[in-house]
C-alpha cells in the first residue's frame, strides 16, 4: 500500500517510523516548514522531516494547502506532488495545517481508483473521540483530571475531528503522568494502531462508526498565558495544571516579580486557618508548601529564569523563601 504521510512533531515521527518499519511505501511526506529554534534561533527541521530524510523519502513543506489562500503557489505545488504520488491513502498526525476539501476529495478519488475502497485521509488522534477534539487533547485530558484517554484512528472529513471512527484503544492516565510522559505512550500506541488499521483496511475489514452526539469536548490550543498559577484555585486543580503544562508551556508563578517555573507539585487537603492564597507555609527539602484557595500545593521541582530545573532542596539554596511570604498573583509585576 502506498501512503502519503502528513505530520510535524515527535508524536507524528513515531507513527512515520512505525509505518516505514511495517513495509508501507511512502512516496511523499508533508510537514511544516523549518522553524527557528534554540538559543541561536537557527532554522530547524521538524522531527518528521528528519525521519523522512533518514529514510530517503521525498518531503514537501507547503506553508498552506489552500489554493485560494495566502500561498497559492505552495498549495499548487503540493497538489501536484500529492497527485503524482499515486497513493492509496494519506495518514495525518499532528500536521498543523488544515486539510482543505480538495485534499480530502483527491485522496478519496485516488484510493478508489487504485481499488482500495477510497480510504482517503486517516487521522491519528490522541484521545477517545468525541472527547477532546482539537489541538491539545493530551494537555486537556490531564488538566481535566481524566483517568483514561487513548488513540482514535479516524476517517477525516471537513469538520474538526468529526469524522467516523475506524479503530480506537484506551490508555490509563497515571496519577503522576505529565503531558510529556503520556505523550510518549500515546505516540507509541498511535504508531501501532495506524499500522493495524491499514492492515485491516487492506483486507476490507475496517468498519466506520459515526461519533456519538454525546460527550463532545474541545481541546483548545494551549496558550502561554494559561501557565500562570492562580493561587485562589484549589490545590488539586493546580497540581493537574502543573502536570498538564509539563513540558510546555511550563506552569509558573513569581515572587516579588521574579519568575519561577513549577515542574512538579502535589496537592494536600489539609490547610491551616488564616493563611491567604499564595502564602508560603513551609520551605525546606521536603517541599515548598503553599496555601491555595482550597488545600495546600507542595512544590518539589522548580526553575528560576535562565536556570536549570532543580529538586526543591537545591532550588532553595539559591532562592530564599520564608514562611509568611506570598507568591505573586497572576498578572502582578
Amino acid at each position: 500500500m502506498r501512503l502519503i504521510f502528513a505530520g510535524t512533531p515527535e508524536f507524528a515521527r513515531v507513527a512515520l517510523e512505525r509505518l516505514h518499519a511495517a513495509g508501507f511505501q511512502i512516496p511523499l511526506v508533508l510537514t511544516q516548514p523549518d522553524r527557528p529554534a534554540g538559543r541561536g534561533m537557527k532554522l530547524q527541521a521538524s522531527p518528521v522531516k528528519q525521519c523522512a530524510q533518514q529514510h530517503g523519502m521525498a518531503v514537501a513543506q507547503p506553508r498552506s494547502l489552500r489554493l485560494d489562500g495566502k500561498y497559492p503557489e505552495d498549495a499548487a505545488a503540493a497538489r501536484e506532488a500529492i497527485l503524482a504520488a499515486r497513493a492509496d491513502a494519506m495518514v495525518v498526525a499532528a500536521y498543523g495545517l488544515i486539510l482543505p476539501q480538495w485534499v480530502l476529495d483527491a485522496m478519496g478519488a485516488a484510493g478508489a481508483s487504485r481499488g482500495t475502497r477510497g480510504l482517503g485521509c486517516l487521522n491519528i488522534h490522541a484521545s477517545l473521540l468525541p472527547r477532546w477534539r482539537g489541538a491539545a487533547p493530551i494537555h486537556r485530558a490531564i488538566e481535566a483530571g481524566d483517568d483514561q484517554t487513548g488513540v482514535t484512528i479516524m476517517q477525516m472529513d471537513a469538520g474538526l475531528d468529526t469524522g467516523d471512527m475506524l479503530l480506537a484503544e484506551r490508555l490509563s492516565i497515571a496519577p503522576q503522568d505529565t503531558t510529556g510522559s503520556l505523550h510518549d505512550r500515546l505516540a507509541a500506541l498511535g504508531g501501532r494502531l495506524i499500522v493495524e488499521a491499514l492492515e485491516i483496511a487492506a483486507c476490507g475489514g475496517l468498519r466506520p462508526v459515526p461519533q456519538p452526539a454525546e460527550g463532545i469536548t474541545y481541546a483548545h490550543k494551549i496558550e502561554k498565558a494559561e501557565a500562570a498559577l492562580d493561587w485562589s484555585q484549589p490545590a488539586a486543580v493546580l497540581a493537574r495544571r502543573v502536570r498538564a503544562f509539563n513540558p510546555f508551556p511550563g506552569a509558573g508563578t513569581a515572587r516579588a516579580g521574579e519568575a519561577v517555573k513549577v515542574w512538579s507539585a502535589q496537592a494536600e487537603a489539609a490547610a491551616p486557618a488564616g493563611a491567604v492564597p499564595g502564602q508560603v507555609l513551609a520551605a525546606d527539602g521536603a517541599g515548598i508548601r503553599v496555601q491555595t484557595g482550597d488545600g495546600v500545593l507542595v512544590l518539589t521541582e522548580l526553575q528560576r529564569a535562565g536556570g536549570k530545573r532543580l529538586p526543591v532542596a537545591d532550588f532553595l539554596r539559591g532562592f530564599a523563601l520564608a514562611p509568611g511570604q506570598v507568591f505573586d498573583a497572576p498578572g502582578e509585576a
